[in-house]
Parts: structure tokens; C-alpha cells; sequence
């Protein structure tokens, strides 16, 4: 038996001035399996406009397929709303974007890094005008929040995984969209990228009023920055500050490998 997101009824009402007035995610009871397991039960979650969180838990957790449950890219039981409409609305307009794990950007397409990255400036809301001072400035600064300012000239076709996997960061951050949901995007990236990539989306939340949901084991870079953590085991067994976790033995900004261990007796 197939089982689906059930979606919210498309309001038809673009831009982000009516998605300012709603959550950015607002998930009731999401629950999916695999055949007859259940990787992801009975999920609630809620994301306001601008606030940054980060989505954890040990791996087979159900993470990735939540991610893609909210996103409307896993069909999987329960209604999700994002922006007071369904996943697949809030896609086409251009409010979304979303960093797969492991994800390539495309390397048998002939472009270079800089013109993959401002494709991300040509989303649903702005197909229609021309490329301006300030898009060459975003895609500037996406380039270096990602440190591949060096190599914005260099076929993609040419890039390693992990460099194409920047790729896709930043022309995630040059879409200026109201929700970026990113899974596991600075997996074995150093420390100092970390803090530019970081910075960026500080920016972005602070700045452009963008949700940012984080999936991720690494959470050392961005702690001090975070609204709430949220831990998954197919059930969320925390939600809550940063803080929360402090009580409990977890020091994210200061000791970050402790997290996985901790994160696979928690709720066992």
C-alpha cells in the first residue's frame, strides 16, 4: 500500500509577504516506513520564519526521509505545510531549497562554478528579469561562504564530489529562499570553512528572514547559533534549545564528538 504526505490545500498566494505570516514548516503526525519498518513515527514539527535548526540523531534515524517527507519528495503518511501550502506549491514558487546528502552538481552539464551557481539567482520568482549588479555580488559572496571563490572559473565537470557538493551550497544560498533545508553539507569540510558557511547562514536568517532547517552530525561551527536542536530516533526525543542539551551532559561548541555517542543512548 503506497502511503503519501497528505498536503495542505494550495492557498495560490505567491510571495513572501504571505509566507511571512505563516510557518515555515508546519508538520502533524508525518509518519514513514520502508516495506514494513517505520523509519520516521508519528513526527510534529514546527519551523517559524528566520529560525535556525538543527535536525540530529544517530545514523537510520530517519533524518534524510523527513527531510524529504516535509519537502514532498518522499511520499509518506500525515499533512505538512510549508508556508500554509503544500510542498509542491511552495516548491514551484521558489521558496525552497534543499542540499541533498552527497548531492553533484551536474558534472557532465559544460559550465563553470560561477555560472552553475547563479543559475540558483534564476529561481521561479525572478525568471523574468535581468541579471543585476546585486546577483553578481550574491553569487560573489556564495562563492566565498563555501571557499571556491578560487575555483569560480574552473569547469564543474572538473571538481571533486565534495567540491561539487559546495557547489550546491551555494547556489542554494544565492536563491534567497524562504526555507533551506540542508542535509549533512559540510561532512569532512574544515574547520574554517565551517565558520564561513556558518556565517552565511546567520546571514541569511538574521537578514533575508530565511528558516534554515541543518541536518547534521557537526554542530561545533554553528552551536552558539542555533534556535533549537531537534533529536530524532524515528521519534523526536528532544526539541528544544541548545541549552537543553547543556543540562543533559552535551557541550556542542565545546566538546562536538561527543554528540554521536550521546545521540545513540538517547531515547533508546
Amino acid at each position: 500500500m503506497r502511503i503519501r504526505v497528505t498536503p495542505a490545500s494550495d492557498l495560490g498566494v505567491a510571495g513572501t509577504a504571505e509566507s511571512g505570516r505563516a510557518p515555515a514548516v508546519e508538520a502533524t503526525a508525518v509518519t514513514c516506513r520502508f516495506g514494513a519498518d517505520v523509519v520516521v513515527d508519528a513526527v510534529d514539527l514546527r519551523i517559524a520564519p528566520s529560525e535556525f535548526v538543527a535536525l540530529v540523531g544517530p545514523n537510520g534515524s530517519g533524518k534524510s526521509t523527513l527531510a524529504r517527507a516535509l519537502l514532498g519528495l518522499r511520499p509518506c503518511d500525515g499533512t505538512v505545510r510549508l508556508f500554509g501550502r503544500s510542498p509542491a506549491a511552495a516548491r514551484r514558487d521558489g521558496l525552497v531549497a534543499f542540499v541533498p546528502q552527497r548531492g553533484r552538481a551536474a558534472p557532465v552539464v559544460p559550465a563553470t562554478v560561477a555560472e552553475v551557481v547563479a543559475a540558483g539567482r534564476l529561481g521561479a520568482r525572478r525568471w523574468w528579469r535581468r541579471f543585476h549588479p546585486a546577483d553578481v555580488a550574491a553569487v560573489d559572496h556564495a562563492l566565498e561562504a563555501v571557499a571556491l571563490t578560487d575555483l569560480a572559473r574552473r569547469p564543474v565537470a572538473e571538481l571533486s564530489g565534495g567540491q561539487q557538493q559546495r557547489v550546491l551550497i551555494a547556489r542554494a544560498l544565492v536563491s534567497d529562499p524562504a526555507l533551506l533545508v540542508l542535509d549533512e553539507p559540510v561532512a569532512g569540510v574544515d574547520a574554517t570553512s565551517q565558520r564561513r558557511f556558518r556565517d552565511a547562514l546567520v546571514h541569511l536568517t538574521r537578514h533575508h528572514g530565511t528558516a534554515v532547517l541543518l541536518i547534521s552530525h557537526e554542530l561545533s561551527a554553528v552551536a552558539s547559533e542555533l534556535d533549537r536542536v531537534v533529536v530524532l530516533r524515528h521519534r523526536v526525543v528532544f526539541d528544544g534549545p541548545p541549552g537543553g542539551l547543556t543540562e543533559r551532559g552535551v557541550h556542542l561548541g565545546v566538546h562536538p564528538e561527543d554528540l554521536p555517542v550521546w545521540l545513540e543512548g538517547l531515547g533508546g
